[in-house]
């Protein structure tokens, strides 16, 4: 069995902060993590493999030279080995053109039974790429899996989260699963991990590896585009109320009254 999981390079938004006269990230001297939903995706394949052996879980991401780190991160995890679609040529993309990319980098690596992936990344909380790919992939899509409840041959059981409880899935195989934090508890490296991390190469293809014209991916490809990132401005400071229940409410119908809202 081949799980592939597609993995994503993202800056800690704990961290960013947006440069108000420009409404640009400032990304300098903010750390890059993996995204935290994609390791739920890497720990739902992992665990797949500890429960089959023979198992090879491989991932995939598109994104600068820098995100070999990222991938090393997951290597020493417990995979298996490591794509990067990286070139200028791919730089700029929306989800569009993002899923693009990553379907013919899959399309190139070859046989497969799953496909892993986070459920949404944490710099775009768009969740569209996952089910893009699966779409550009022709396979059929699982997404908010809270729980594997059984993976057998042709078919894989899951539980697909809803608001207000979870609905029972079976879907054949191959297919695209995007998984929620609930799903499982992702691990942490090994430090036998990360030296043989470092010790496996990175496959790094550009476009022409994966056959893709460069007009069809990256910014030329891309339907959306961002115009301006901005933080709304700051709320004015609350003003709390003291007195007794009857004074409160005669004081708070006055200032709405000031403020014409009565």
């Amino acid at each position: 069995m081949r799980i592939i999981v597609c993995a994503k390079q993202v800056p800690d938004t704990n961290e960013v902060k947006i440069d108000p006269v420009k409404g640009t990230l400032i990304r300098d001297g903010v750390p890059s993590i993996l995204n935290p939903d994609d390791a739920n995706a890497l720990e739902a394949a992992l665990q797949v493999k500890d429960k089959n052996p023979d198992t090879v879980v491989s991932v995939i991401s598109m994104g600068p030279p820098q995100a070999c780190y990222m991938l090393r991160e997951c290597l020493a995890m417990g995979a298996d080995d490591a794509y990067l679609l990286s070139s200028r040529a791919f730089g700029g993309a929306d989800t569009c053109a993002t899923s693009t990319t990553i379907a013919a980098g899959i399309r190139k690596m070859g046989d497969y039974d799953v496909i892993f992936a986070g459920r949404q990344a944490i710099d775009g909380d768009t969740a569209q790429v996952g089910p893009q790919t699966a779409r550009r992939l022709g396979l059929p899509v699982v997404t908010y899996v809270q729980k594997i409840r059984e993976l057998k041959e042709g078919s894989i059981v899951v539980e697909r989260q809803l608001e207000d409880g979870y609905e029972v899935i079976e879907c054949k195989t191959p297919c695209v699963l995007t998984a929620v934090k609930e799903l499982n508890e992702p691990r942490y490296m090994t430090i036998g991990g990360i030296v043989e991390a470092y010790e496996k190469e990175i496959t790094i293809w550009n476009e022409n590896d994966v056959n893709l014209d460069p007009n069809d991916c990256g910014l030329k490809a891309s339907p959306t585009q961002v115009f301006k990132s901005f933080t709304p401005p700051p709320k004015g400071k609350g003003e709390m109320l003291t007195g007794t229940v009857s004074e409160m409410v005669n004081s708070l119908v006055t200032k709405l009254t000031e403020k014409h809202i009565l």
